[in-house]
């Protein structure tokens, strides 16, 4: 199930901003019946008209991005700045983010028109592991790496058990790098479970999510996942075993 406006996104139809307004026009029927309020969900099972014409749903479309430093995630930015769906400027359907990467974070960012495939991925019931590289400022000790395994309280709560390690360190630049493992996705996370220990990220990148990796990709470049791909992807996350 999906918010009516994103289907019909996701239909390629419109935008999401678009949709609702047609919604709020009163343009839009599900099931025969006209729909103007914009919290109403629909399923594949459900039959949704927009100007009398029913929504094809396009077939859908899986990719992988290496997302560069500077760069939104998200379909459309009302500032004008560049966002994720930007490199894919041929692809045909309305493809959108699983997730989020900071702006000045880089790494391995998903996009599709699934929705049901990004739920499943992004449901806090769901446990995908992400790999995060982190230069930081400073060296943590080995008490501050274990306070980072254990969990860290954060404004939001306390995180939940993570994998950390010191990569390597620069005693001359007073810098290290951090390998962080985790599997929630809250805002920003990694860069506040540092934060917190007192190592500030001077550099982010995400290297793998779940079994995916940045492998053959330069930052800007992405692919198209394999069906085999998607398939073992969704059964990782719904088996709670991401890793």
């Amino acid at each position: 199930m999906e918010r009516l406006q994103k289907a019909i996104a996701h239909a390629g139809v419109a935008s999401r901003r678009k949709a609702e307004e047609m919604i709020k026009e009163g343009k839009v029927t599900v099931n025969g019946e006209v729909v103007k309020e914009l919290g109403v969900k629909v399923g594949s099972q459900d039959k949704v008209e927009v100007n009398g014409i029913p929504l094809q749903r396009e077939a859908p479309v899986y990719f992988l991005l290496y997302k560069p430093r500077g760069v939104i995630s998200s379909a459309e930015d009302d500032k004008g700045r560049t966002t994720v769906v930007d490199y894919f400027e041929n692809v045909q359907e309305r493809i959108y983010p699983v997730g989020r990467l900071d702006y000045d974070t880089s790494g391995l960012l998903l996009l599709t028109n699934d929705g049901e495939f990004a739920n499943v991925l992004t449901h806090p019931k769901y446990e995908v592991d992400k790999v995060y590289i982190a230069k930081v400022k400073g060296i943590p000790t080995r008490q501050q790496i274990k306070q980072l395994e254990r969990g860290v309280m954060l404004e939001d709560g306390k995180t939940a058990p993570a994998k950390a390690k010191l990569v390597s360190l620069d005693k001359k630049k007073q810098t290290a790098i951090v390998e962080l493992i985790i599997h929630e996705g809250r805002n920003r996370q990694v860069r506040r479970m540092l934060d917190s220990i007192g190592h500030p990220v001077l550099k982010l990148r995400r290297e793998r999510y779940g079994f995916l990796t940045l492998h053959g990709l330069n930052a800007g470049e992405s692919r198209e996942l394999t069906a085999h791909e998607v398939k073992q992807l969704r059964a990782h996350a719904q088996s709670g075993s991401g890793r």
